[in-house]
């Protein structure tokens, strides 16, 4: 059994598709798969997209199986129930360990600079010929992860393969021509509706030596400014609280921006060292907008300096 699984702390929804839909065609093939996880998906699984009950399964571990990470390529963040030694196959787009990887999987690895580890799993579904049978369940994850994970496709990372697999995925799912936006004010929604819950499930931990402040939030909504000028002291008093050491990065996808929120002084200027940034207080802005994961790369580059 190849057990499809990613992350240990949360489920964003390039995770979430990506499992679903890579089980999906593996099963197609006469290859008996699961998606399974044991970490809950975060605020960008919208409620209209949890209302398309993509089940996960429930799993039983068994000595033979296999596993295959997607969405994430960092062993230090996969789900518990991963065993290390037993992974045969990942896919992901976050940098970092792709020689980690290419030395142990060889080509079952492919961990590419794309917008969405989602284009890569379409593009399992293009080779295979059997995007005629994928379910519109699927074609829609997996359409939500590209919008999401490009920014709309304003993100600096996306690419032509992106807006071509979403194009397709779109209309294989009967996607609404103002689902974009619906998604990400839903997205907001959600975030507002329990705030601290939505920076706990999007926050990740890093050491000193990858550049970065070490505790590192992000969310994605559609008006940033709106979100901030309501909850901004509600915001630094938690991340505060996780660390003096600390970065939330607020995507604004209705005016394709970033704002960087960080309070302590040393991670302004850890962040200096990365990006020719204006702050005022704690806040600077970026444009056009960066994910986390662009930010990690420029951190290892500096490595490398």
């Amino acid at each position: 059994m190849k057990i499809i699984t990613s992350g240990a702390s949360y489920l964003d929804i390039d995770a979430y598709a990506c499992c679903i839909a890579y089980a999906e065609l593996l099963n197609l093939q006469g290859i008996p798969a699961r998606a399974v996880s044991s970490a809950k998906p975060n605020s960008s699984v919208s409620p209209t997209v949890l209302s398309w009950s993509a089940a996960f399964q429930r799993y039983t571990p068994q000595a033979n199986d296999a596993f295959v990470l997607v969405d994430v390529s960092d062993y230090h963040h996969f789900d518990p129930l991963v065993v290390l030694d037993q992974v045969v196959e990942v896919i992901d787009h976050h940098p970092g360990y792709e020689q980690y990887w290419a030395e142990r999987l060889g080509c079952a690895a492919d961990i590419r600079p794309i917008g969405a580890a989602a284009t890569l799993v379409f593009q399992r579904w293009q080779a295979a010929g059997l995007l005629s049978r994928m379910s519109e369940q699927s074609a829609a994850l997996l359409a939500t992860a590209i919008l999401d994970n490009t920014l709309n496709f304003t993100g600096q990372m996306t690419t032509e393969l992106d807006v071509r697999a979403y194009d397709l995925l779109a209309q294989r799912a009967n996607l609404a021509a103002n689902w974009p936006e619906r998604y990400f004010l839903e997205c907001q929604a959600a975030i507002e509706a329990d705030l601290q819950a939505a920076l706990a499930a999007d926050l990740k931990r890093f050491k000193p030596d990858s550049n970065l402040p070490q505790v590192f939030a992000q969310m994605t909504v559609w008006d940033a400014d709106g979100l901030l000028h309501n909850h901004c002291n509600e915001i630094c008093a938690w991340m505060a609280g996780q660390g003096d050491d600390w970065l939330l990065n607020v995507i604004s996808i209705s005016d394709g921006k970033s704002c960087l929120l960080a309070e302590p002084e040393a991670s302004q200027q850890t962040l200096n060292r990365l990006l020719p940034l204006q702050w005022q207080a704690a806040m600077a802005i970026v444009k056009p907008s960066m994910l986390r994961k662009e930010l990690l790369m420029l951190g290892l580059n500096l490595n490398a300096v």
